[in-house]
């Protein structure tokens, strides 16, 4: 068995040289990302319900005097045991915390405040400069399963 490594024997036995690029390779890479990707998809979005008043964390401890704001079923807001309209917010709560922005506010409201209703309040306290916000729910480790 012999072979040829460069010499030439006869006319028709060169190659023509081809300029086009072999793209069937780079077809068959991008469908088989797209079928990825298409399966992938539906699986990242989160569409389930939550129930978030319950925690299971280790509880923080609690300051001598905390400064609670409460927010009702019919959205009224309550510093400790006095109920404030919310454009007066950021004046009670100076006078709560004696003017200390830095102090951490403990934020509880109802079941059946929404979601949308609880980050009205949180935005309010933003605008008055309480930064450190503690949200506060229910202790879910003694809960029953």
């Amino acid at each position: 068995m012999g072979s040829r490594l460069g010499g030439r024997i006869g006319a028709g036995d060169d190659l023509e040289v081809n300029h086009e690029i072999n793209v069937t390779p780079f077809i068959d890479v991008m469908l088989v990302l797209l079928i990825i990707f298409m399966v992938a998809a539906p699986l990242a979005t989160v569409d389930m319900g939550v129930d978030l008043p319950a925690s299971t964390a280790e509880p923080q401890p609690r300051p001598d005097k905390p400064v609670f704001i409460t927010v009702k079923p019919d959205l009224t807001l309550g510093i400790g045991e006095d109920v404030i309209p919310r454009d007066t917010l950021g004046g009670a709560l100076e006078t709560a915390t004696k003017n200390n922005k830095d102090e951490r506010i403990f934020l509880r409201a109802d079941k059946a405040v929404s979601y949308g209703d609880l980050m009205e309040v949180m935005n309010l306290l933003r605008n008055a400069g309480y930064l450190k916000i503690a949200l506060v729910g229910l202790d879910g480790r003694s809960a029953p399963p």
